[in-house]
């Protein structure tokens, strides 16, 4: 009986996982049709009605989902897409942040009447807790407007005095190369900022020839026609960017959000958005990237990298697959690749990123000439300049101990994986007995060494005067056996010096007499005058 239900409680386990694969497995066909709107195409393994609880294709079935995994979360958009969140935590991406930004939204506006919502832009941003909305104003019903709403982010570090006085002082920024902001208002726990609505899109539009009001997985993961932009395009877009991150540098604003959807195409004018991003603490688009490399470390070094991808995207019409960068396919310009080989080049985040006017010292950019003449303007109030550098410090702390915590974890890795390789444990197999057999080697010349100096210690008291001065040390045969030698025989009375061969030293005197009498007395040696011994048998039996 026992035996019996020990069987069947194996069989009901085996059969619950099975039909736990099988549950996942509808679930991975759920998240592979919702991605199908990026038109890329993804390795989910075929459905399977025959046959499907087999061990065999249980197994094969499982490397196959996580193949599929691995080729999602390597995808730099798709890994940080809500749908893949949702699917890999459940737990913490469950709520509806479309529902919790209107009910922010609305209390925003409970004091301000005069905004009215159009309607929800879906999915058109990468992020998952930032929100937008089409507006329109009540004073002015025919403009369009764009709200985006979000929350903090882990690198949120001003108070929320500071924090609000920020905020509400991105309207009053002017400068040609930042997009204006209409209104901007903020709470405890998340801020709203509102700007015109730009049908032409952003850069990134321009690049992939997408419409902006698409959601962001189809605009952007696969693009039908994959094309840069032309020289004098890249040149002009690429100034005005660099022109903008030295004024915020110079104004002490940390920014750290450079990507081509950051930045809003007008005719032939670049203009960056989202200068709250680094006020609310939100994550940058390319920090899976910049974090890996210790010395890009400042907010500085981290603009100047992402505009090093921002390049490289308005060159190729596409990001780069790796960073860095082993080789530059052909540019239309030289000097394209140039500034691209120290931005992106291994060397280059080596060394570390050059500053923003060194850059537009290189050739790419020092011959534009900027039109413009649009006096920037943007007055930060002595205590939040003071803030807002204690919060970047701050960031950049943060920041660098990440980096540390990558860079142990890559080095522990690496060594696993050294040390856990075929050849090296090959290696180490080779290298135990080449120590076991120098350690026998060593225990065998140290018991010899210790049995040599024992017996020579002994043997020097009772025969050191039949012992020649000069008698040569037998060579060591320690190392051949670990078995001592036998012990050596009696020391024989030296030959005369014409019959050693071996250069002896001239005895002494007395040394002389006691040879001379010694040999005498075994010349002299008579045995017949020895006298007989009386000896008692006792070895023979008696019987009484």
């Amino acid at each position: 009986m026992l035996q019996d239900f020990l069987i069947t409680s194996v069989l009901l386990q085996y059969c619950l996982y099975v039909l736990q694969i099988v549950r996942r497995y509808s679930d991975f066909d759920l998240l592979n049709s919702s991605l199908q709107i990026s038109a890329l195409s993804l390795p989910l393994p075929p459905k399977k009605l025959i046959g499907n609880m087999d061990r065999e294709f249980i197994a094969e079935r499982q490397k196959g989902l996580q193949n599929y995994l691995n080729v999602i979360t390597t995808n730099h958009i798709l890994s940080n897409c809500e749908l893949v969140k949702k699917f890999l935590d459940p737990n913490n991406y469950s709520v509806n942040y479309t529902e919790i930004a209107l009910q922010h939204v609305s209390m925003f506006f409970r004091s301000e009447p005069k905004w009215e919502v159009v309607e929800p832009l879906k999915d058109i941003g990468w992020r998952i807790r930032k929100r937008y909305f089409l507006m329109k104003s009540k004073n002015q019903p025919k403009e369009r407007l764009m709200l985006s709403w979000a929350d903090f982010g882990p690198d949120k570090y001003l108070s929320d005095k500071d924090f609000q006085c920020a905020v509400k002082l991105l309207p009053s920024c002017s400068h040609p190369y930042i997009y204006k902001v209409t209104f901007a208002t903020a709470n405890e726990s998340s801020a709203l900022v509102i700007r015109p609505f730009n049908e032409k899109g952003t850069l990134k539009d321009l690049i992939y020839k997408a419409k902006p009001k698409d959601p962001f997985l189809k605009k952007y993961c696969n693009p039908k026609k994959i094309q840069g932009l032309e020289l004098q395009q890249i040149k002009t877009f690429g100034r005005q960017i660099l022109e903008v991150l030295k004024f915020l540098h110079e104004k002490g604003f940390p920014y750290g959000h450079l990507h081509s959807s950051n930045v809003m195409l007008d005719g032939d004018t670049c203009r960056l958005l989202d200068l709250e991003n680094s006020l609310l603490g939100l994550p940058s688009f390319y920090r899976s990237y910049f974090s890996q490399f210790r010395k890009i470390n400042t907010l500085e070094g981290v603009d100047v990298h992402c505009f090093g991808h921002l390049l490289y995207e308005m060159t190729y019409g596409r990001p780069p697959d790796s960073i860095p960068v082993d080789g530059f396919p052909p540019a239309p310009s030289a000097s394209v690749v140039a500034v691209l080989e120290s931005l992106l080049s291994c060397e280059a985040l080596k060394n570390g990123m050059p500053a923003v006017s060194k850059i537009l010292q290189m050739s790419l950019f020092s011959d534009i000439l900027l039109t413009n003449s649009e006096k920037p303007q943007f007055k930060i109030p002595t205590k939040l300049k003071e803030a807002l550098k204690t919060a970047k410090e701050c960031i950049e702390k943060r920041l660098t101990e990440e980096q540390k915590l990558i860079h142990q974890h890559r080095r522990l890795t690496r060594a696993q994986s050294h040390h856990g390789s075929e050849e090296e444990k090959k290696k180490r197999k080779i290298l135990a007995r080449k120590k076991s057999k120098l350690t026998a080697f060593e225990s065998g010349e140290e018991h010899l060494a210790k049995y040599s100096n024992s017996n020579n210690s002994a043997g020097s008291g009772a025969s050191s005067p039949l012992t020649s001065p000069s008698s040569p040390t037998p060579p060591s045969t320690a190392g051949v056996s670990t078995i001592p030698p036998p012990p050596p025989p009696p020391a024989a009375p030296p030959l005369p010096p014409q019959m050693d061969g071996a250069v002896h030293p001239d005895p002494s005197p007395a040394d002389s007499a006691s040879r001379e009498a010694l040999l005498s007395s075994i010349q002299n040696f008579q045995k017949g005058a020895l006298k007989k011994a009386d000896t008692c048998d006792y070895s023979v039996p008696r019987i009484s």
